[in-house]
């Protein structure tokens, strides 16, 4: 699992669908953090939700459980299921945040959040940012859920585009090795299977699809692959040429993987939806 973010969205949707139980999700959460402080992003917010403002409170992933279905419970119809979106928005990459808004700010400083509520209504925005050692805070807004999200990949093109995305890394990684380094960071294969364990230790949902895990684990192998590249790479390139050619060669290779990621969870979400 790549962010709180995504790991939020999954087992959210997984324990609203009934499928797992809350103290799966804090689990899976304690992963990420030992302690987890939930807010309120404004007084509004706070008498809305009842969260702590302008201080948050050590309520727990338990506390950030019963926000959201409280608020699911205030919209809920016989005819819409709860829309959960993971969001990854980063330079050039802002699609789905609402323009001008106190989450979007946050959610792009934090390159990650999640949209909770139900369609066409105002819904809830989590926001994580690291408070300190072992502690999450969580930041909540309020957001406009849109009538649907915008997606670059379906599951299958994420799947096609991940298998040449692994190819292509490892070539990124190779050209950048030819470069003089100024420092030796120990073996890259190493490093990048050190980053992959990472990664794995976070838990998905049973219910999680194979193909939805092969994208994902896939996603996370390009990624680490990219970030090591990255180090054992000059920190200065030789020329500005040269620092533009590494620029074009991994941002391609790093949106893909945002948009497996983005494609791959909705998938996970959308299959976590019981069938009416």
């Amino acid at each position: 699992m790549s962010s709180p973010s995504a790991s939020l969205a999954v087992w959210v949707s997984s324990w609203l669908a009934g499928v797992s139980a809350p103290d799966d999700v804090i689990d899976a959460m304690f992963e990420w953090a030992p302690m987890h402080l939930i807010g309120a992003a404004d007084e509004q917010t706070a008498q809305a939700t009842g969260l702590g403002w302008p201080s948050p409170r050590a309520d727990g992933i338990a506390g950030l459980l019963t926000t959201v279905r409280t608020h699911l419970a205030r919209g809920a119809s016989a005819d819409t299921d709860p829309a959960i979106e993971l969001l990854l928005p980063g330079p050039g990459s802002v699609e789905n945040l609402p323009p001008k808004s106190d989450f979007s700010w946050a959610a792009i400083a934090a390159g990650e959040a999640v949209a909770v509520g139900h369609v066409g209504s105002r819904g809830l925005g989590l926001v994580p940012v690291v408070e300190g050692p072992d502690v999450l805070r969580w930041t909540v807004y309020p957001v406009d859920i849109p009538d649907h999200y915008i997606r670059d990949f379906s599951l299958g093109e994420a799947e096609y585009a991940m298998r040449d995305a692994v190819r292509s890394a490892a070539e990124a990684l190779g050209s950048m090795q030819a470069l003089p380094t100024r420092k030796e960071l120990g073996d890259p294969r190493t490093r990048i299977m050190s980053a992959i364990a990472d990664a794995a230790r976070h838990r998905y949902p049973a219910e999680t699809s194979e193909r939805v895990l092969r994208v994902l684990e896939s996603a996370d192998r390009v990624a680490a692959i990219l970030a090591v590249a990255r180090h054992s790479s000059p920190t200065e390139a030789p020329t500005a040429s040269a620092a533009a050619a590494r620029e074009d060669l991994v941002r391609p290779l790093w949106s893909s993987v945002r948009s497996a990621r983005l494609s791959a969870v909705a998938s996970s979400i959308e299959e976590s939806v019981p069938r009416r």
